[in-house]
């Protein structure tokens, strides 16, 4: 259950991330409403998967989550660089959340 909290929280903070766009410096009222929303319901799922997983491997897999999913979304939504060397680094992120939960010793299923 930890892991499943754990995605849930890197799939708000792409969430969050990506809303920092549309609030336009927090004058947007409903898209700077969801982006709040986001965060804290990211951090809560943090603290939900801290509870069990170490807070080294989890705050790595939620910023990597972050990081990957608010980059690829950058590229679907506002035509971001698709350049091959952009794309491999964030595999090479992807690789790294998939490593850290791998190494964590317990199944792939969550």
């Amino acid at each position: 259950m930890a892991w499943i909290s754990l995605l849930i929280a890197g799939l708000f903070e792409v969430g969050w991330a990506i809303g920092l766009k549309y609030t336009e410096n927090f004058s947007r009222f409903w898209p700077s409403i969801g982006t709040i929303l986001a965060m804290l319901l990211s951090l809560y799922f943090l603290s939900v998967a801290l509870q069990t997983i170490p807070v080294g491997t989890a705050y790595a897999v939620w910023t990597g989550i972050g990081a990957a999913g608010t980059a690829l979304l950058g590229i679907l939504l506002f035509g971001e660089s698709r350049d091959l060397l952009r794309i491999g680094c964030i595999l090479l992120i992807v690789t790294g959340v998939v490593g850290l939960k791998v190494l964590s010793g317990e199944n792939l299923a969550p």
